[in-house]
């Protein structure tokens, strides 16, 4: 039988905001932080606007991108947010200077990267022996260029043949659409892809509801581990091939 394993990146194979402590070491602005100085410092250039009112137009604006994430399976893209938080405030930036910001927020998590999880590159190369691989992530602010770049930077793009990245699928997981795209590349029946994530709405129970199986990874964040519906839960990456051979098998 030909089997697909599709992987989350974020707290599955990419161990998310543990660059904010190389960022505190090198005496840099928490990303948040940083990603909102840009737009008002930008903004500050051509009128002047105080810091506190570029800040709460972010945080509207963050309230409603949660709110279409997790209502609607959406997650705009750091230009539509933005377009969004400029909106907010009546104003606007010439395209150029609007770019770089674009650019500066969507590349803050290459020029410092966040470390991967101990294990996980072991763990995709032994899966590549036996199964076509893919990723199957949400782009919250890095999107999918930004984090194909990431895994080439940690050795690890060439084992996946397959990406489904949320900015670029126009839907975020749970949608069916994010892992039917993988299906179609690798010519998989979905009833024969196995997914791996941390979160239980997004990654178990999207996959379980078009016939897929799932496998919690509680490593990193082990909030859903004692309520998972998943067909397994891993804890250590050196565990989960023989998870995921197991669950292939039946």
């Amino acid at each position: 039988m030909t089997c697909a394993v599709t992987f989350d990146l974020w707290d599955t194979i990419i161990h998310d905001d543990s660059d904010e402590i190389k960022r505190r070491k090198q005496g840099l602005r928490p990303k948040q932080e940083e990603r909102r100085h840009l737009l008002w410092d930008a903004l500050n250039k051509q009128q002047r606007i105080s810091w506190d009112k570029v800040s709460l137009a972010c945080d509207n604006v963050d309230v409603s991108f949660n709110r279409v994430w997790r209502q609607q399976s959406v997650t705009w893209t750091v230009r539509e947010r933005l377009g969004v938080v400029l909106n907010e405030l009546g104003l606007a930036l010439p395209e150029d200077v609007f770019a770089l910001v674009i650019r500066d927020y969507e590349e803050m998590e290459i020029k410092i990267t966040p470390d991967m999880i101990e294990g996980a590159a072991d763990a995709v190369r032994d899966l590549a022996k036996d199964f076509q691989l893919a990723v199957v992530s949400d782009a919250i602010v890095s999107p999918g260029r930004c984090l194909r770049q990431w895994l080439g930077l940690h050795d690890i793009l060439d084992c996946f043949q397959s990406f489904a990245f949320s900015d670029e699928v126009g839907h975020s997981k749970p949608h069916p659409d994010m892992f039917s795209k993988v299906s179609v590349d690798l010519n998989v029946p979905i009833k024969n892809m196995i997914h791996v994530g941390d979160r239980e709405h997004n990654d178990i129970q999207g996959p379980h509801a078009i016939g897929m199986k799932a496998v919690l990874f509680s490593g990193t964040r082990n909030k859903d581990r004692r309520n998972t519906t998943a067909d397994a839960v891993c804890d250590r990456h050196r565990d989960l091939p023989s998870i995921v051979r197991q669950l292939a098998d039946h």
